[in-house]
C-alpha cells in the first residue's frame, strides 16, 4: 500500500470527545465507502481510522476520539494537531479493509455502529443516499449518551427524504427527555427483526462489541458470508 501525504484542512470538535478531521491527499487516490486508512505517526506506528466521507469525495473526513481514556485515538489526534499547527502534511495509507459496501447486491441492508464506528456507516449511508437506492436500509447507531449524537440532523434528513432509509439511534444512558430507543444497539436490531436471514449487514465498533454482535446475529439467522466487519479478521 502506497503512503500518501495529506494536507490537514481542519480539526474541529463534533462533541467534547470527538473531533472531525478533514484531509486532502496531495496525490489523487481512490477508495470505497466502508474502507479505512492508517495514519502514520511514525514508520512503525500506524493507526487505523474509518473513512467517514463517501467514495469519490476529494476530501477525506475522519471522526477521532479525544478522550484521555483512549490513548490510541487521543495520541493520533495530538499528532495531527501538532502537524496542523506547523502546517505540515500527515502521511497515510488509504483504501484499506475488506468490509466496503457491496454495490452489486440487491439485498436489504442493516448498518450497525457503536461510538465513533459511526464514521464507517456514515460513509456507506452517504453513498447509498447519492445512489438513491430503493432497497431498504436500516442504520442503527449505539451510544452511551445522547449528547454524543453528532451528525444526527444529516441522518434524520436522509431518513425523512427517503422512504427506504430508517435511522435508529440507541442510547445506553438516556436522560429523562430522551424519547428514542435505549439499551444495547445490537439488541435493538434483534428486537426489530424476527430473522436476519436475507440481509447484508455492515458492522463497526470496538472489537469486543463486534464479536458479541457477530455471534448473536448468526444465532438470529444472519448468514456469516453476508456480514461485513474488518474487526472479524482479528477476533
Amino acid at each position: 500500500m502506497t503512503i500518501i501525504a495529506c494536507t490537514i484542512d481542519a480539526i474541529e470538535p463534533l462533541t467534547p470527545t470527538v473531533n472531525r478531521v478533514l484531509l486532502t491527499p496531495t496525490t489523487p487516490i481512490s477508495y470505497q465507502s466502508g474502507q479505512y486508512l492508517q495514519l502514520c505517526l511514525t514508520a512503525e506506528d500506524k493507526r487505523p481510522f474509518s473513512i467517514a466521507s463517501h467514495a469519490g469525495s476529494k476530501q477525506i473526513e475522519l471522526h477521532i476520539g479525544a478522550s484521555v481514556a483512549d490513548n490510541f485515538s487521543s495520541q493520533a489526534l495530538a499528532h495531527l494537531q501538532q502537524l496542523f499547527a506547523a502546517k505540515q502534511p500527515v502521511l497515510a495509507e488509504i483504501g484499506l479493509g475488506e468490509a466496503q459496501l457491496r454495490t452489486d447486491s440487491d439485498r436489504p441492508l442493516i448498518l450497525l455502529a457503536g461510538g465513533t464506528g459511526f464514521s464507517y456507516i456514515y460513509s456507506i449511508a452517504q453513498t447509498l443516499a447519492k445512489q438513491q437506492v430503493n432497497r431498504p436500509v436500516f442504520a442503527y447507531w449505539g451510544l452511551r449518551d445522547q449528547d454524543a449524537l453528532y451528525h444526527h440532523p444529516q441522518m434524520q434528513q436522509w431518513a425523512s427524504s427517503n422512504e427506504h432509509f430508517t435511522f435508529i439511534p440507541v442510547i445506553q444512558n438516556p436522560t429523562t427527555n430522551w424519547q428514542g430507543r435505549t439499551g444495547l444497539v445490537h439488541q435493538a436490531v434483534l428486537d426489530d427483526f424476527a430473522s436476519l436471514a436475507g440481509y447484508d449487514i455492515y458492522i463497526a465498533g470496538p472489537f469486543a462489541m463486534a464479536g458479541v454482535v457477530r455471534d448473536a446475529f448468526v444465532e438470529h439467522g444472519a448468514e456469516r458470508e453476508n456480514m461485513f466487519c474488518d474487526a472479524f479478521a482479528y477476533i
